[in-house]
């Protein structure tokens, strides 16, 4: 892989060796690597260099991680982000996700583990622009799954990368009921450990910008995709 096709990530810590060891395990596997020391800096980086992937640390003084990432998320509904937060630290995996977060990753980082997670997410990411059918078109609600993009009644909605990732999930097969753990395997990947109120908080969302119509609760199971 030269390094003009190789895939871009962005890393953002306030910790100059953190930012190192990442930047030389990364390298050795081939990834362009680019840094910043703060979520202003890596706003602007993640604006200027379009990143497939950004790792951002959750504890920054000034803007932090989370505000960073629903800065970016803002902006762009593609970009994978990975949070790294270290063992202790008061961090709300709901939170997280819900500012739009892909992954998290804890400190001290293994490099082995890091890398094997990195390469999870993007291969994730690839398949879910070979779906055969791109266009799920429900009348009011049309889902196109190669572009990210929701339309209800015409209009553009915004939707974070996972609750996005939900919805077409539910939606590529009206009437299955999909289990929680149906859910968590295949929004979230087998690696991450997220609790059940993270799926109820991103129903809750998805419900809030398409109506109620659509996504039905089974209770004690999960929840089902139903046309309205």
């Amino acid at each position: 892989m030269s390094k003009d096709t190789a895939t871009t990530i962005l890393i953002v810590d306030d910790e100059p060796d953190i930012l190192e060891i990442l930047e030389y395990n990364l390298k050795k596997e081939n990834f362009n690597v680019i840094k910043g020391k703060n979520g202003k800096e890596g706003l602007e980086l993640a604006q200027k260099h379009k990143p497939k992937l950004i790792l951002l640390d959750v504890m920054m003084p000034g803007m932090d991680g989370i505000e960073t990432c629903e800065k970016i998320r803002a902006l762009d509904q593609q970009i994978l982000i990975a949070f790294l937060t270290a063992r202790g630290e008061d961090y709300s995996q709901v939170a997280g996700f819900d500012a739009g977060a892909d992954d998290y990753i804890t400190k001290p980082i293994k490099p082995k583990i890091l890398v094997s997670r990195i390469k999870a997410l993007l291969r994730r990411a690839g398949d879910e622009v070979q779906e055969e059918n791109t266009i799920l078109d429900f009348g009011k609600l049309v889902i196109n799954t190669e572009y990210f993009q929701t339309y209800l009644d015409g209009d553009k909605i915004a939707m974070p990368r996972k609750e996005f990732e939900m919805l077409r999930l539910l939606a590529s097969k009206p009437g299955k009921v999909f289990t929680r753990d149906d859910i968590l395997e295949q929004v979230w990947g087998k690696d991450v450990i997220v609790g059940d109120r993270t799926i109820d908080v991103h129903v809750r969302k998805i419900r809030e910008k398409i109506g109620n119509d659509y996504i039905r609760t089974i209770k004690g199971v999960g929840y089902t995709f139903e046309l309205a």
